[in-house]
C-alpha cells in the first residue's frame, strides 16, 4: 500500500466508523501522546532502562501503527499530500545526503 491509499483509508475509515476527525490540536496531542508510547518501548527494550513487567507484552508495531493513523489524520485535514511530500523529501535527501554518511568514521 502506498501512502495515498493509505491517507484514503483512513479517511474512509473517520467516515464509516468515527464521527468526524478530531480537531487539528487534539490529533497533536494523540500524536505526542503515540510518539511517547513508542519511545518507552524503544527505550526499555532497546535502550539502558529496565523494562517493566508490565511492559513488556507491548507491542511495537502496533504502537508505531498509532503513529502513522494519526499522522495520517493530520494529513488529511490539513490537506497535506504525503506522498508527494514523501517523495520530494526522499529526492532531496537522496540529492543533498548522497555522500554524506559514507565519509562518516563513526558509522565504520
Amino acid at each position: 500500500m502506498d501512502i495515498k491509499n493509505a491517507q484514503l483509508d483512513v479517511d474512509n475509515w473517520i467516515k464509516e466508523h468515527g464521527v468526524r476527525y478530531f480537531n487539528e490540536l487534539t490529533n497533536m496531542a494523540q500524536l505526542t501522546e503515540e510518539v511517547g508510547e513508542v519511545a518507552r518501548i524503544i527505550a526499555r527494550r532497546y535502550g539502558e532502562q529496565s523494562e517493566k513487567e508490565s511492559d513488556k507484552n507491548k507491542d511495537l508495531g502496533e504502537e508505531l501503527s498509532d503513529v502513522l493513523f494519526v499522522l495520517l489524520c493530520l494529513a488529511n485535514q490539513t490537506g497535506v499530500d504525503l506522498q508527494a511530500a514523501f517523495d520530494a523529501k526522499l529526492d532531496l535527501k537522496t540529492k543533498r545526503d548522497h555522500d554524506r554518511h559514507h565519509n562518516n568514521k563513526k558509522l565504520q
